[in-house]
């Protein structure tokens, strides 16, 4: 049996949507895009939410016009990604360890990482799960700090029964890993509409309105750049299968709970750490990671899983402080460097079958002999 890592939750509805709007000759910057936005701005509970062509863009934009330079304090233990965009925003990474448990940022680590260049704090809201947000903002508040929330994985997960994206500015992945997917694609939420118009500009060249909105002026051919921007929107075909995704959402992050739940059921805990649920929080499981003990070799059980086709893997090692280009940023890390040596990603999609699932926690129980120490 095969069991890939993730997959996308597909149907007709999706085919159908695409072939609409490629009927419709408008592929971009159009009408579906808008709506998409409307739809997701509803569904997080907030003003504004601008669809952008990946996270990374989201985040880099969300840097940008809030006129942020200085010092971003962001977790090591996330996709680099993260700490990309940081750069690229004109801004320095600030590496803060993660507590153990949930494998979030620290708050108290964070709290230590505060300086006088300190301008943001962007946490990670890692596999489906939320931060501690009331810790965040409490810290945000007290130090006049923006909060950017990179929520690439956690799409409708909740804290205090506020979504993700809620707080801060919110910025979400589309990638087909993802609680959604629109193949690539990101979105913005913010209740800042002084901001949100900022970025709808930053990500179309500069200009202000979109060629859907201009076709409704008198004179549509005219484009005024106020900003030196970039081209980071998001096609209408994409932004077409997000408004069918998004409709799936809550049953498709139901099914990714129900799995979890088998999952840690299941699973032998004598050899292993199983996720844990912070009692705060609803986690959507993006993605289902767990911890080996000391005594198990990671790279012998990782390998045998492959070998019975099971598309296990690593999120994240190494962590982004240990990567090349970043191995210069001094950080003393420990719970980040444990956890990078001992997580293992397992498959966590919502079509997996119960057949798929007993086999995963078949071929683990054979994966723990082969690998012991």
């Amino acid at each position: 049996m095969k069991v890939p890592l993730c997959k996308p939750y597909f149907d007709e509805k999706e085919n159908e949507a695409v072939k609409e709007v490629l009927d419709s000759g408008w592929l971009a910057h159009g009408p579906k895009t808008k709506e998409f936005e409307k739809l997701f701005a509803d569904y997080i509970g907030v003003k504004h939410a601008i669809a952008v062509n990946s996270c990374t863009s989201g985040l880099q934009l969300a840097l940008h016009a809030s006129d942020l330079r200085g010092e971003v304090i962001i977790p090591s233990f996330t996709f680099v990604a993260t700490a990309n965009a940081v750069i690229n925003a004109g801004c320095k990474p600030i590496f803060a360890d993660i507590k153990y448990d949930t494998c979030n940022i620290d708050p108290d680590d964070v709290e230590n990482k505060i300086t006088k260049d300190t301008v943001a704090i962007m946490p990670v809201h890692y596999a489906g799960q939320s931060v501690d947000m009331d810790r965040i903002m409490d810290l945000a508040n007290k130090h006049n700090l923006v909060v950017i929330e990179d929520s690439a994985e956690t799409i409708g997960g909740t804290f205090n029964d506020k979504k993700t994206g809620g707080f801060g500015i919110g910025v979400f992945s589309f990638y087909p890993t993802k609680n959604i997917t629109t193949a690539e694609g990101g979105m913005i939420t913010t209740n800042d509409s002084e901001l949100a118009h900022k970025i709808e500009a930053l990500k179309a060249h500069g200009v202000s309105s979109s060629a859907f909105e201009r076709e409704r002026k008198e004179k549509p051919w005219l484009r005024d750049a106020i900003y030196s921007g970039y081209n980071y929107r998001l096609p209408d075909v994409l932004a077409a299968l997000g408004i069918v995704q998004l409709k799936k959402l809550e049953e498709m992050n139901r099914l990714r709970r129900a799995h979890a739940c088998y999952l840690n059921e299941n699973l032998s805990k004598e050899f292993m750490d199983l996720p844990v649920e912070d009692a705060r929080a609803k986690h959507v499981y993006q993605m289902y990671t767990i911890k080996l003990h000391d005594n198990i070799d990671r790279t012998k059980f990782l390998k045998f899983l492959r070998d019975k086709e099971i598309g296990a893997s690593v999120h994240f090692d190494p962590p982004v402080h240990k990567q090349s280009f970043y191995k210069n940023h001094n950080a003393s890390l420990p719970v980040t460097e444990k956890v990078s040596e001992k997580i293992v990603t397992l498959p966590m999609f919502p079509g997996l079958k119960k057949e798929e699932l007993d086999y995963i926690i078949k071929v683990i129980n054979e994966a723990i002999k082969f690998s012991l120490i």
